[in-house]
């Protein structure tokens, strides 16, 4: 049977102050389709605030409990700086029906930004497929990307989400890597990227065949995306790929 779903990608500057940030995006999400999923760029509500790591943090509670409210008939992913006993993380979470249906903490930290000196890495682990709606996903953060065998981590996904704040230096790196991971996964692709004057912008939807859906000059980039597209990608061009069944 046929899955269609509408996908929305942001790509928005991030304020100095939090709570505009967050009264932006809820606005923004209120505006999609519902039954759809909407990818946030990373750490959207606060930026790398190196200096205000703790208010991001406690803020980050706040972000949750609202975005738990929006969810209930859409998916909503984001990125969002916690601090648990010993230190910071960027956490990608999705949220759908109420409830956080999957966690994950950046594993991969960009040195150039001097992630490494403020965050903790995640457990590879825990870059996994999970189920949406019968819809296989996965979602690699930032500079992640760049990290081929994270790729293989989510071979059979049929959505891969990737939110990023890529620097707009090396804006080809970005939009030539997440077209390969949809060309080479034969999967949708889902990019998220800032649009503050230091990003590389360059959101966008991709599809297996790698066709993409991207607008720098908007907010916000959408598709009605028809998953029976990965079938025929498949088909037509076997690699040998197939479902990777989530775990429960």
């Amino acid at each position: 049977m046929m899955i269609s779903k509408p996908l929305y990608t942001l790509q928005l500057k991030t304020k100095q102050n939090f709570e505009d940030n967050l009264t932006h995006l809820k606005n923004l999400i209120l505006d999609c389709e519902s039954d759809s999923i909407i990818l946030a760029p990373e750490v959207c509500l606060t930026n790398f605030c190196y200096q205000r790591m703790d208010e991001a943090a406690e803020f980050a509670k706040v972000a949750t409990e609202s975005l738990l409210r929006l969810c209930s008939d859409r998916v909503i992913v984001i990125t969002m700086i916690e601090k648990y006993r010993n230190g910071f993380y960027n956490n990608l979470k999705v949220f759908y029906k109420g409830e956080l249906l999957h966690k994950q903490s950046k594993h991969k930290l960009f040195p150039l930004g001097n992630e490494h000196l403020h965050f903790q890495s995640g457990d590879i682990a825990e870059i996994a497929p999970f189920e949406i709606d019968g819809i296989i996903c996965g979602a690699i953060n930032c500079f992640e990307l760049r990290f081929i065998e994270l790729w293989q981590l989510l071979k059979g996904c049929d959505l891969i989400f990737v939110p990023a704040q890529w620097g707009k230096e090396r804006k080809d790196n970005f939009e030539t890597l997440s077209k390969a991971l949809a060309i080479t996964t034969q999967s949708f692709v889902m990019a998220s990227s800032g649009a503050n004057d230091t990003c590389a912008k360059g959101s966008a939807i991709i599809s297996p065949f790698g066709y993409a859906t991207k607008d720098d000059e908007q907010e916000v980039i959408s598709l009605r995306a028809n998953f029976n597209e990965i079938t025929q990608a498949r088909k037509f061009i076997d690699i040998g790929l197939s479902k990777t069944p989530c775990n429960p």
